[in-house]
């Protein structure tokens, strides 16, 4: 049992985590497309999914989510992220948001 006079003595602090370093704190961040290719979903379903490697403006690279049916992305194209899982994609956790840079 901890006493009042130790509690005062060293107070407890919470350290603060912070879930989204890469996109820093920030709603959407501009990337660059590395590789565009599909992957599979997990166990009920099957498709092939179209997901891009991309390498964000503060050098860190993830994978992205491409949304819709169709898409112009190829290599070097520019994208705008935002965060937002993908429940049968294990490991995705951006996705890109169409209309704006290269991503029509």
């Amino acid at each position: 049992m901890v006493t009042l006079r130790q509690l005062t003595a060293c107070r407890r602090r919470r350290k603060k985590i912070i879930k989204n370093t890469i996109l820093q704190n920030s709603p959407q961040k501009k990337a660059i497309c590395l590789k565009v290719y599909t992957m599979n979903p997990k166990k009920p379903n099957s498709a092939e999914r179209k997901v891009a490697k991309i390498k964000f403006s503060n050098g860190k690279t993830t994978i992205g989510y491409i949304p819709g049916e169709g898409h112009s992305l190829q290599q070097h194209s520019i994208v705008l992220v935002e965060g937002g899982r993908i429940k049968d994609l294990p490991g995705i956790k951006y996705k890109f948001i169409k209309g704006v840079f290269d991503f029509s």
